[in-house]
C-alpha cells in the first residue's frame, strides 16, 4: 500500500495517551457495597458485558486509526513492467518550398506532410528526435530531444514563407547530419521528404550522403508527388494566387542514390494513403530494442479503510444502544 501523506501516522502516536488514560481511568473506578462480609460473592464470574465495554473503546481506537489512514490518502498503482521497445535517434526534414503547396494531396502536400510527420512522432515514445526544414536554405526547427510534444507541436507550427523559395537537399541533408552527430543511441536515421530537385544551397545531395554514411547514418528519402499532373500554386498578374496543371517533377535518381548509399530506402508518395503507408513502413523498419521500465497511473483508493471505518463506528454504535444501553 501507497501513501501520499505518510506524515500524518504520527497522529496514531496521539491514541497511546487514550488508551494510557482509559486504562487508569477504569482502574479506579469500582462499584462499592457496604456488606458484613464479601464471601457470598467469591464465586461470582465476570459479566460478559464487563468485556463489552472495553470492546466498544478498542472500536473507537480502531475507527480513529482508520480515520488516520485515511488522511494520509492510500494509493494504488500497478506493478512495474519491464518490456522490451525500440529507441532510436531520428531527423525529419522537412521540404517547405512553395511546390509544397500542390494540390495533388488533400488539401496539399505541404499540410499532408505535417499531419503525417505530427502522427509519426506521436507513436515514437523512446526516441530523441528532432526537425529540420529547408527551402532555399536549411533551418534546424527543432535539435534533437526525446520531448514529443514539443516536436510534434513544432511541425503543426510549421508555415510556408518560413525561408527562402527553393530546394536546397543538399542543405537540408548536411544540416540533419550536423544535428543527429550529437545523438547517443546507436541507431540513427534521417527521413527526408520533398517534392521536387536540388535547385540551389551550397551542399550537393550526394556529398552530404557521403558524409551520411561515413557516420553510419541512413537516410530515408521520400518523394511527394502524384504521377503525371498536378496543381502547382502560380502568383497572377493581380498578386494573388492561382493554381495552374504542370507536370510534377522528382529528381528520383538522386533520392534513391541517396538512400541506397546510405543504407536507407527511397519511398514515392503519390497520394496521402501511400505517404501515411510510408511512413509506417519507417516506423517498422526502423526500431532499436531496448529494455524499458515503465508503470501505470497513481490513483487514490481509500474505499475500503473508508468502509471499515464506517463499519467499525457502526458496531459501536449498535453495542452501545443495544447491550450497553443506559437505562435513566
Amino acid at each position: 500500500m501507497l501513501l501520499a501523506n505518510p506524515q500524518y501516522l504520527w497522529l496514531l502516536l496521539l491514541l497511546i495517551p487514550i488508551v494510557v488514560w482509559y486504562v487508569m481511568k477504569h482502574a479506579r473506578l469500582h462499584a462499592a457495597v457496604h456488606v458484613s462480609s464479601t464471601a457470598p460473592f467469591n464465586g461470582v464470574p465476570r459479566s460478559w458485558k464487563q468485556y463489552a465495554v472495553h470492546f466498544q473503546f478498542v472500536l473507537r481506537i480502531l475507527t480513529l486509526a482508520t480515520l488516520i489512514i485515511i488522511l494520509c490518502r492510500p494509493q494504488t498503482r500497478d506493478s512495474w513492467r519491464t518490456s522490451s521497445t525500440e529507441g532510436t535517434d531520428i531527423i525529419l526534414a522537412l521540404d517547405i518550398s512553395t511546390s509544397m503547396l500542390a494540390r495533388d494531396f488533400s488539401p496539399n502536400r505541404f499540410e499532408s506532410a505535417k499531419e503525417v510527420a505530427s502522427r509519426f512522432v506521436s507513436g515514437r515514445e523512446t526516441d530523441n528526435m528532432g526537425v529540420v526544414i529547408f527551402a532555399a536554405e536549411s533551418f534546424t526547427g527543432v535539435p534533437m530531444t526525446n520531448d514529443r510534444s514539443l516536436v510534434s507541436n513544432y511541425i503543426h507550427d510549421i508555415s510556408m514563407g518560413m525561408l527562402n523559395d527553393g530546394t536546397a537537399i543538399g542543405d537540408g541533408l548536411a544540416t540533419s547530419i550536423n544535428r543527429i552527430k550529437e545523438g547517443k543511441a546507436k541507431s540513427k536515421s534521417i527521413i527526408l521528404l520533398t517534392d521536387g530537385s536540388n535547385n540551389t544551397g551550397n551542399v550537393a545531395p550526394l556529398t552530404a550522403a557521403k558524409i551520411a554514411k561515413k557516420m553510419g547514418i541512413k537516410v530515408y528519402t521520400i518523394g511527394v508527388g502524384t504521377n503525371g499532373t498536378a496543381p502547382y500554386p502560380q502568383q497572377n498578374a493581380f498578386g494573388g494566387i492561382e493554381y495552374v496543371r504542370m507536370p510534377v517533377v522528382i529528381d528520383e535518381a538522386t533520392l534513391k542514390n541517396i538512400s541506397d548509399m546510405t543504407g536507407g530506402k527511397y519511398f514515392r508518395a503519390t497520394d496521402n494513403k501511400v505517404l501515411n503507408n510510408i511512413f509506417n513502413e519507417i516506423d517498422r523498419l526502423e526500431k532499436t530494442r531496448m529494455d524499458v521500465k515503465s508503470f501505470s497511473q497513481t490513483e487514490d483508493d481509500f474505499t475500503l479503510w473508508a468502509a471499515i471505518a464506517l463499519a467499525l463506528l457502526a458496531l459501536q454504535l449498535l453495542i452501545k444502544f443495544t447491550v450497553l444501553r443506559a437505562i435513566p
